[in-house]
């Protein structure tokens, strides 16, 4: 693989057995290091297209058509066992709710410590190791007092720096957050934008950040695609998108904002990849 391959190159549909062309035609690719934000209404298929990309999606009954190569390996050809051995390590996914994502009846360091011999062999101490420093890369404490806790004894915040601890545990090429902020405050939202854009910068992790919120995406990321019905409507530049919506689509999603800045998010690039990504097509995102 090639530094001018991409890290991920997707082109599918999705159908389900009562409900046809859920996703049509989707072109998607990322370069290694890229922040690619994927912006669209409640059942516009943001979540479809995660779960279809990890594949994910058989189980409920859904038929994926196309190829989705991610390190040049066509997943759609993978085994299950095959691609268990690749979620988690090579590709990792945050979602939008700790609550439900944890186990309530595990402590902390327990459930983080199976995060990590799921995919890794070594001594107790490599574990503690490894634990130790993904606490350090979310900005929280690795003592055994907070280890001991459970779920139900942490902040929303809190939970969701947990979810991303253990999803960066084994330093994955490419992690899917999938509304990872939506269940939280403003302030704590903030912080959440910031860490993943540390965490870009420091691991060089490439991120598909999936949301409905156009300013959060739009400071955070290098591209925002634009899903609509099952399609791409657009995709581009955060600045592009802002200043020259194409599809009328996105123009209807920046009029439904309770008002525009008056100055535009910051478009300084996520990471320091953004002078290598790939030319941009209305209606795909390549």
């Amino acid at each position: 693989m090639t530094s001018s391959t991409p890290l991920l190159s997707a082109r599918l549909s999705v159908d389900y057995r009562n409900k046809p062309g859920v996703l049509r035609n989707i072109a998607l690719e990322m370069s290694r290091g890229e922040v690619l934000g994927l912006v669209g209404e409640s059942g516009s298929g943001k979540s479809t297209l995660a779960l279809a990309l990890l594949q994910l999606l058989q189980p409920r009954g859904a038929k994926v058509q196309g190829e989705v190569f991610f390190l040049g390996e066509n997943l759609l050809q993978k085994t299950e066992s095959q691609l268990r051995a690749m979620r988690g390590r090579q590709i990792s996914v945050v979602l939008q709710s700790p609550l439900t994502s944890l186990n309530p009846a595990l402590r902390i360091g327990t459930q983080l410590k199976e995060a990590w011999r799921a995919h890794a062999k070594g001594t107790k101490e490599e574990c503690g190791a490894a634990v130790s420093a993904a606490l350090q890369s979310v900005s929280l404490s690795d003592d055994d007092e907070f280890l001991t806790r459970r779920p139900s004894q942490l902040s929303v915040g809190q939970g969701q720096r947990i979810l991303i601890a253990m999803a960066i545990l084994h330093r994955p090429a490419l992690l899917i957050a999938d509304e990872p902020t939506s269940a939280l405050d403003v302030i704590t939202q903030s912080e959440i934008l910031a860490l993943f854009t540390r965490l870009n910068r420091q691991l060089g992790v490439a991120i598909l950040y999936i949301s409905h919120d156009l300013l959060s995406v739009a400071a955070l990321c290098n591209r925002v695609a634009i899903l609509h019905d099952g399609q791409i409507a657009e995709c581009d530049r955060p600045e592009v998108i802002f200043e020259s919506p194409r599809h009328p689509y996105t123009r209807s999603l920046l009029a439904a904002l309770p008002s525009l800045p008056r100055h535009r998010p910051s478009f300084e690039p996520a990471d320091r990849f953004a002078k290598d990504l790939l030319p941009v097509n209305a209606g795909t995102c390549e």
